[in-house]
């Protein structure tokens, strides 16, 4: 409504300009005054008062300023006066409204281009405030922009790196084609990879890099934001656990070889040594028997100890045998009744302790999960242990039990107040024919305790102990609760 308002008071000045200077007899300047108002109207308010402008122009200018004056008569010889006039004030309204149009769209975009401007600003601020390391590249590989973190990771300022091609900057060794990752760039609008690439110094690191693709309004790739994060100390790690893993498995493979060739060799030597020692005993009864009246105390003391000898060296072949079979056998593992084996194992043990006074204490105990028939043997040799040591003791007390340390696993004890033994020689326990007590004070070949370990470390557990000389001891081992916790 404005611009229609717009038009009648532009053409009623121009009217009045116009009369202003007829009366000062200043002739023919009416058409520029009217053509002025519809370029006025026509600039400020469209193309509808511009009409409207245009034709209150050619009824005034016809009633004030054509004769007869004052009336609306015209003459054919006005007409094509009117045509150009209307022509001429129709081109001035198509100029001024399409130049309105074109800067107000000017305006428009100028004013997108700040508030983007803005915004790019903000965000690059943004993300120079990051340690992170972020740059963009154009497709040619070109670096447009360069944060604070990327000055930090290579060294260069943005001053140095702007304008520089990416690759050759930082010499960067791609893991495959550089064709393939612009491929997959351009197929799937980003890529991920290592890459190893060169700072400033000349030292070289190994990134995480994460390329992204930003098209423009056509969908036409426009640039590249890169972003990488240091991983050179990670694979540093990486090659020397690598390394050291190979090491061992190597380490391992040989120690396998080696167990295997001691435990045939163990079985071998125990085997043949069985021979002549049942030679030697069998002899050695003989002479005992058909030459006893003929020698003197002295000897047959002599012929005694050869037969305990050769009785003694036929247990530890025994045992050495035993040794070797726990290794060599295949476990056969179930549920088992830990209750029932320390059971079996008790009743065995009071065989060897009929007449003694011996206080036994049997706790809970749950199911694990291993081999009956070795599980059985392991708490026969260490119950065996405690019936043993306690042998000085006027009233021996033996307990056994089980303690929830663990969740996954059973750890039971073995606890007994013996004559113990000193803690700087635990490591030594657990060895084959390692002996911590002299062999006249209590018996043994030395052997149990080393069976014992490899039985439980069969089962994926460990054993240990706990002593104080003459205070007795404890014996601790851990078993797999369920064949869902195996390793």
């Amino acid at each position: 409504m404005q611009g229609y308002s717009l038009a009648v008071l532009s053409v009623s000045l121009a009217v009045l300009g116009g009369l202003l200077m007829q009366y000062f007899q200043i002739r023919n300047v009416e058409v520029p005054f009217f053509l002025f108002a519809v370029a006025v109207t026509a600039w400020y308010g469209g193309a509808g008062p511009a009409v409207l402008a245009l034709l209150l122009s050619g009824v005034t200018f016809d009633y004030f300023f054509l004769e007869p004056y004052y009336t609306f008569y015209v003459t054919p010889a006005d007409i094509p006066y009117f045509i150009v006039f209307a022509a001429f004030a129709t081109l001035v309204t198509w100029f001024s409204t399409v130049r309105r149009r074109v800067e107000g769209e000017l305006r428009e975009a100028r004013d997108k281009l700040e508030i983007e401007v803005a915004e790019r600003s903000q965000q690059a601020s943004l993300l120079n405030l990051t340690h992170d390391t972020i740059f963009v590249r154009d497709m040619n590989d070109v670096i447009t922009y360069w944060n604070r973190g990327a000055q930090e990771l290579y060294g260069w300022t943005a001053e140095e790196a702007i304008g520089k091609q990416s690759p050759q900057l930082l010499q960067t060794v791609f893991p495959a084609p550089i064709a393939e990752i612009r491929a997959e760039l351009l197929r799937t609008g980003r890529w991920d990879g290592e890459l190893e690439k060169t700072r400033a110094d000349g030292s070289r690191v190994i990134v995480a890099s994460r390329w992204s693709l930003r098209r423009d309004e056509r969908g036409r790739p426009a640039a590249i934001l890169e972003t990488n994060n240091d991983i050179t100390e990670g694979k540093r790690r990486e090659q020397e656990i690598r390394a050291l893993n190979e090491e061992l498995g190597k380490r391992s493979t040989e120690l396998e070889i080696i167990n295997k060739e001691l435990e045939a060799f163990a079985y071998s030597v125990s085997h043949d040594l069985r021979a002549p020692l049942r030679h030697m005993a069998g002899y050695t009864e003989l002479l005992q028997k058909n030459a006893a009246a003929v020698l003197n105390p002295k000897s047959q003391r002599y012929v005694t100890m050869i037969l305990e000898s050769a009785k003694r060296m036929g247990t530890l072949i025994d045992d050495l045998l035993a040794f070797s079979r726990i290794g060599r056998a295949e476990t056969h593992k179930t549920m088992v009744s830990l209750g029932q084996l320390v059971e079996e194992a008790v009743t065995e043990a009071r065989q060897d302790a009929q007449g003694r006074n011996i206080v036994w204490k049997v706790g809970a105990l749950p199911a694990c999960y291993g081999d009956r028939s070795m599980l059985r043997l392991a708490l026969v040799n260490l119950i065996s242990n405690a019936v043993k040591f306690t042998r000085v003791r006027p009233q021996a007390e033996i307990e056994i039990g089980c303690t929830d340390q663990e969740q996954d696993r059973v750890i039971m004890f073995i606890r007994d107040n013996g004559v113990g033994f000193d803690m700087k020689y635990v490591n030594k326990l657990f060895g084959v024919f390692q002996r911590l007590h002299p062999p006249e004070a209590f018996e043994g070949t030395g052997i149990g305790l080393a069976t014992v370990q490899r039985i439980v470390h069969r089962h994926g557990g460990r054993i240990w102990a706990q002593s104080l000389v003459d205070e007795g001891a404890t014996f601790y081992f851990s078993l797999i609760r369920s064949q869902e916790t195996k390793p």
